[in-house]
Formats: C-alpha cells, sequence, structure tokens
C-alpha cells in the first residue's frame, strides 16, 4: 500500500458553520457572570409547571441525549473493558443504528457525496444513503474458505476517479450476512487508507458479542483513536429487543477531529430531537439485561449452528454446503448455481409455507446462495433446514 500525507477529515458544507451573533454572544457573558436568565418566548411547557403527572420531569433538550442516558450507556461501556472509560459527552442516544447512518451520512456527506460500504452487505445502508441524498460504492469480501476484505479493492477505488467525493468507509464487525469479523491485518490496513484520504470511519458492532467461534486477535473499533470514529450499537441487537428502540453513536479519534466533530453532529441531532423521557428512564435497567440476554441468544446461535453442521455433514447428496461464519445471527449457506435461488424460495413457499432471502438480496456475486436465522427454536431451525434439503434436492433432480 502506497503512503502519502494524511488527508485531513472534510464535513458537509451542508452543516455550515455557525457564526454567533450578537445577542449569542452576550447571553455566554451574562451566563458566565453565574446570572440566571428567562427568556421571552421559552415555550417549554415543563419549566412552566405545566408538565403533566404521568412525566414530571423537565425537559433539556440536550441533542445528545439525557445525560443520565449517555452517563449510564458510557458505564455500560467502560464496563466492557475493551474500550477504556468512555466519555458520555461522546455519546449520542437516538432510536436506532438505522437512525445513526443517516445523521452520519448528512454530517460527513454533501448531496452525490459517496461513502464506502461492503459487498455483500446488508440493504438498509444503500437505502438510507438514498434518501439522504448520499451515492454507496461498494467494497468487495471475498471468501476462500473464510471471508476477508478485499483492501486491495478499496485502495483502487480511493485512488480512482470516484475517490474524490467519498467522505466515509463503512465497517461491519462482524458483517451481516457474512458473519465475519474484521481481522487485524484488515484493521491496520484500513484505518491506514482513512488516514491518508481523509475518511471517517462508521463501524456498525451491533452484532460483536455474538461469536460463533474463537477468533484471537478481533477487536471492536469502537473507541478507536486513530482516525475519526463513529461506533454504533444499540439494544435492538445487545438486548435482542429490537422494540426497544434504543441506540447509540460513540464518538473517538484525534482530539481536533472529534472537537470539530461534536458540535456539527449536535446540529443533526438537535433538527431530529433527543430520545424521551419515557425511554430515558428505562435505559439504566434495560443495559442490566444485556450480559444475560446475550448469552442466552448465543446459547440459541451457536447450539443452531452446531446442528446445522451436522445435519449438513449427514447428508449424503451433499448438496447444500456452508460458508463459514465467525459472528452474528445469520449464516450463509451454498447451494448449486445450476439451481435458480428464487425457485428454491418459491418451491419453499409452496410446499412447505417457508419463506427465505436468497443471495441476491445481500448482492452476493453469483447465483447459488441464501441466508438462514440461527435464531429459531430448535425444533423450527431443524425443520427449516430439513426442507430446504429437500427443495434443492429435487430442484437439482430437474436440471439433471
Amino acid at each position: 500500500m502506497a503512503s502519502s500525507a494524511s488527508r485531513p477529515i472534510a464535513f458537509s458544507s451542508r452543516m455550515g458553520r455557525d457564526v454567533p451573533n450578537a445577542i449569542a454572544l452576550a447571553e455566554v457573558r451574562v451566563r458566565r457572570e453565574g446570572r440566571a436568565l428567562r427568556s421571552l418566548n421559552d415555550s417549554n411547557p415543563t419549566r412552566h409547571g405545566l408538565a403533566p403527572d404521568c412525566l414530571p420531569g423537565q425537559y433539556l433538550a440536550d441533542p445528545r441525549g439525557p445525560l443520565s442516558s449517555r452517563t449510564a450507556i458510557a458505564g455500560f461501556l467502560s464496563s466492557r473493558g475493551d474500550e477504556g472509560r468512555v466519555d458520555p459527552n461522546r455519546v449520542y442516544v437516538l432510536d436506532s443504528t438505522s437512525q445513526a447512518y443517516a445523521w452520519l451520512f448528512m454530517l460527513m456527506c454533501d448531496p452525490s457525496d459517496s461513502v464506502l460500504a461492503p459487498k455483500p452487505g446488508y440493504p438498509l445502508i444503500e437505502s438510507i444513503a438514498s434518501l439522504t441524498c448520499v451515492n454507496v460504492e461498494e467494497y468487495q469480501l471475498r471468501y476462500d474458505g473464510s471471508w476477508t476484505v478485499d483492501v486491495a479493492d478499496i485502495e483502487r477505488i480511493l485512488r480512482g476517479p470516484r475517490g474524490q467525493r467519498i467522505r466515509a468507509l463503512v465497517v461491519i464487525n462482524p458483517n451481516n450476512p457474512t458473519g465475519s469479523y474484521l481481522h487485524e491485518g484488515e484493521r491496520d490496513a484500513i484505518l491506514a487508507l482513512c488516514r491518508e484520504f481523509g475518511l471517517a470511519l462508521i463501524a456498525d458492532e451491533v452484532f460483536y458479542p455474538y461469536s460463533l467461534e474463537p477468533l484471537p486477535g478481533r477487536r471492536r473499533l469502537a473507541g478507536e483513536d486513530g482516525v475519526l470514529t463513529f461506533g454504533l450499537d444499540g439494544l435492538s441487537k445487545s438486548l435482542a429487543a429490537p422494540h426497544a428502540k434504543v441506540g447509540w453513536i460513540q464518538v473517538s479519534g484525534p482530539r481536533d477531529a472529534v472537537n470539530e466533530a461534536l458540535p456539527l453532529l449536535d446540529r443533526v441531532a438537535d433538527d431530529f430531537l433527543p430520545v424521551g423521557a419515557c425511554v430515558d428512564a428505562r435505559i439504566p435497567g434495560l443495559l442490566q439485561g444485556v450480559d444475560a440476554q446475550t448469552e442466552r441468544v448465543s446459547e440459541r446461535t451457536r447450539g443452531n449452528l452446531t446442528a446445522l453442521r451436522g445435519i449438513l455433514d449427514d447428508d449424503r447428496d451433499g448438496l447444500v454446503s456452508l460458508l463459514r461464519p465467525e459472528g452474528g445471527w445469520n449464516v450463509l449457506v451454498r447451494i448449486p448455481a445450476t439451481i435458480d435461488e428464487d425457485d428454491v424460495v418459491l418451491t419453499l413457499l409452496r410446499d412447505y409455507g417457508i419463506t427465505g432471502q436468497p443471495g441476491y438480496f445481500f448482492d452476493m456475486p453469483a447465483n447459488g446462495y441464501l441466508a438462514l436465522s440461527l435464531l429459531p427454536e430448535p425444533r423450527t431451525f431443524i425443520a427449516n433446514v430439513t426442507a430446504l434439503l429437500d427443495v434443492v434436492g429435487r430442484l437439482a433432480g430437474q436440471t439433471l
């Protein structure tokens, strides 16, 4: 990899740059003098004795989310032991990682700028990018017994004609649907490219705790201090509670870049408003349940993966094989490329009342893949796999 001077981080011009007016400057001076301020146009009912009995607290409208929530989440992150002490002032609480993607795309990209995202990957990223007028450039994950990031492909894109419009690089660690963690050499290479090309790193690590096999050396990207990094996580996956609707962004990196990013991200967050008091009050208690829930889900996913491997090993036809997963809730299986993926799912629907997601949903490079969830109860999971083997066997016989 060629080296060059690092390029500075560039934020979206649609963020603008605030220049305080005379009133704002005067307000700062008065507050520094310790004098209390009232406002002629204060329209916050909770500051005027009008809060409802069911929500008696005062609404403070902190764009990063209530300090109590940020403190609880920062404490939780610090307790994991792999990120050091997390500063609550570098945490944003919001509804979901999907919302986090939208905020960060708006923060980093002008309309028609681009982000780099992995392929195969989750189609939601491209959908959110489209809604925020941002393009997605895809870098490849390659499979040769295990999944690897094609770092040379990333570098080729960045040095090519489209590289000047790329503002951020998305890493999903572990990836969905491949279940592959970022390995140490890949991590170092990606961080070096981010520094060289002035890219922010968006690290989606919602599946990180769910390892499916030992992988020495795996590390979170959240908390990385070498490049401007936005670590995404939340209760949807860590608590196995998609209805909890609590996510967070952890901001880290070089001090100057972080200090420039925070007030700009505040502006985005302020426009979309922080989480409400109903959610805030429950966050500390919900965080206490994460370890037990993570272990409960991990026991299910590992057990189903063991069952899947046993079923495939015992299958005499050998038409379905597993692409090695390292973490997450989903796996990819390969079927003969002579069988159309849609035919498999449509036959499953007709004969078993089972539906599924073909590989092309995730931009797999060729025909012949299906995604399987490891979450169903074991009896249901085994029935799903048995039905899949039956359908693939019958369709394979028809292609001979």
